[in-house]
């Protein structure tokens, strides 16, 4: 055989045994490995049946603090509802209750779905002041403003986690309907044109809360069983918060004590 011929031959041998894998049989390709996410838990909703309650009352400790007065005598048109001046709403407290407290579930309900009220809540210009001076709501749920006055106010929000809003209200019996977005604890509500006009709004990604009434009673219904903080938030006194545990139809006493300002 000629010497270039040979020389072909073990090159193309050579080759064979190159492509062949040194003899093994070529390996399948392994196949990536999964690292999508899991899929995320379905979230829950509360079983009425086996619900509980939270009854309770915020106090007072120490002597009670007169009622503070605001001179309206440069405005004639709320002197007609208040002679003597407008009491003051940010510090109230009747026989030992303190007045005007938002208290609610700070942490527990991580998980858990609730529907947005289709029912507005309302808060009103009523007598130069804000009816309720504190309300709760749920996040996109309505809240309606309305003017019960024969005289000018504006409603102006200064939500930080909404978008805020100014809205003139100049004719009695006007309405306005807008919505809070985000969960904030508090967002304030003032008038501008009577500036003791304020009120108060929590807005929760739940309805488990309760404002404390004229004697400091307030109820939280509706709750799974579970552990809960609660906080109870005042506009002069600052937070109080405690840890409870609620049972399957239970009804659990909670009250919390604010001292006077030092």
């Amino acid at each position: 055989m000629p010497k270039q011929s040979k020389i072909l031959l073990y090159l193309t041998a050579f080759a064979v045994l190159v492509s062949s894998g040194c003899g093994k049989k070529s390996e399948e390709p392994v196949p990536a490995a999964d690292v999508s996410s899991p899929a995320p838990a379905a979230a829950r909703t509360v079983d009425a049946a086996s619900a509980g309650t939270v009854k309770g009352r915020v106090l007072f400790s120490g002597e009670a603090p007169e009622r503070g007065m605001t001179s309206v005598q440069g405005n004639p048109e709320c002197a007609a509802f208040h002679k003597d001046g407008v009491p003051s709403e940010d510090l109230i407290v009747n026989s030992g209750g303190l007045q005007n407290v938002f208290v609610y579930v700070k942490e527990g309900l991580e998980g858990y779905r609730f529907e947005t009220p289709v029912q507005p809540a309302l808060m009103s210009n009523r007598g130069c002041v804000y009816v309720p001076h504190v309300l709760g709501v749920q996040v996109d749920q309505p809240v309606t403003l309305v003017n019960e006055d024969p005289t000018l106010h504006n409603i102006h929000s200064y939500a930080k986690n909404s978008k805020g809003f100014n809205l003139g209200l100049p004719i009695q019996g006007m309405k306005q309907v807008r919505k809070f977005t985000a969960p904030e604890v508090m967002v304030q509500m003032k008038c501008d044109v009577h500036p003791w006009m304020t009120g108060w709004i929590g807005v929760l990604p739940h309805p488990c809360f309760g404002v404390s009434g004229a004697d400091g009673s307030f109820e939280i219904a509706g709750l799974p069983p579970g552990t809960y903080v609660l906080e109870a938030w005042h506009e002069k006194l600052g937070t109080r918060s405690q840890t409870i545990e609620i049972g399957p139809r239970e009804t659990k006493q909670a009250d919390f004590t604010f001292g006077p300002q030092p």
